[in-house]
């Protein structure tokens, strides 16, 4: 099955507004950053990839499959990740969240507690597995959504502004566990792997206004007004954004 991204002449329509206009191009690369203006089209994009919503026109594909007529096979391949937590938060306490993302995999309970516990240590969440989880405080309930995320494995993450409302340490912490390349523990080097936690190869989709996280990813893609603009080397993407803002 192909792991690429595909859209060809696609545009999106949300009520009277064309969110999406001719929008045509093909990603292969592990981590993509999708810049814009607030209104730009970048949200409906990322939305769009994961089934969200739907295309007026125009073919896309992403992994293999059409998000609009394969919706329920991409879901199981595909996570989102947004900027409330809250928004993905479900069961009362942190390790019964994290253990409801296992559900449907119909894992031994010695099994998922296993897994569950690897996960919360890999997060740093360890020492809060029985607290409440929406008494957490906003960094830590991020983490335990992506935790809750990642503990599933899946093939994409596409991550909405998944630090725009956390501090400097949190938002170092959420950004190398989606790069895969944090130690949660020190939030430097590399990521501990362990066979029984969350680590994976995902491809990420990563929307963001962080302009210096968007350059460690391997492409930059920018939409202005509905439209794509540049697609490229971080770097020469960000430059040219941040050229048409002091226009």
């Amino acid at each position: 099955m192909s792991s690429d991204i595909l859209l060809d002449a696609v545009s999106v329509r949300l009520g009277e507004d064309l969110a999406l206009s001719d929008v045509s191009l093909r990603l292969d690369q592990q981590r993509i950053a999708v810049i814009g203006a607030n209104g730009s089209g970048k949200s409906t994009f990322a939305r769009l990839l994961g089934g969200l919503v739907t295309a007026e026109s125009g073919t896309v594909s992403v992994l293999g499959l059409d998000p609009a007529r394969q919706a329920k096979d991409l879901r199981k391949r595909v996570g989102f990740v947004f900027s409330n937590p809250d928004a993905q938060i479900i069961m009362p306490t942190v390790a019964e969240d994290v253990a409801f993302s296992l559900r449907s995999e119909r894992l031994p309970k010695a099994d998922v507690a296993a897994r569950v516990a690897a996960a919360l240590e890999e997060f740093g969440l360890a020492e809060l597995a029985d607290r409440a989880a929406h008494d957490l405080s906003g960094g830590q309930k991020q983490l335990l959504a992506l935790c809750g995320l990642l503990i599933r494995q899946p093939s994409l993450v596409i991550a909405d502004e998944p630090t725009a409302y956390l501090d400097a340490r949190n938002s170092r912490l959420i950004a190398g566990h989606l790069l895969g390349d944090v130690d949660s523990r020190t939030g430097t080097g590399t990521r501990a792997r362990t066979g029984e936690g969350t680590a994976s190869n995902h491809r990420l989709i990563l929307v963001t206004h962080d302009l210096a996280l968007a350059a460690r990813c391997d492409v930059a893609v920018l939409f202005e007004g509905g439209r794509l603009v540049a697609v490229g080397v971080p770097d020469e993407v960000i430059d040219r954004y941040e050229a048409s803002l002091q226009c």
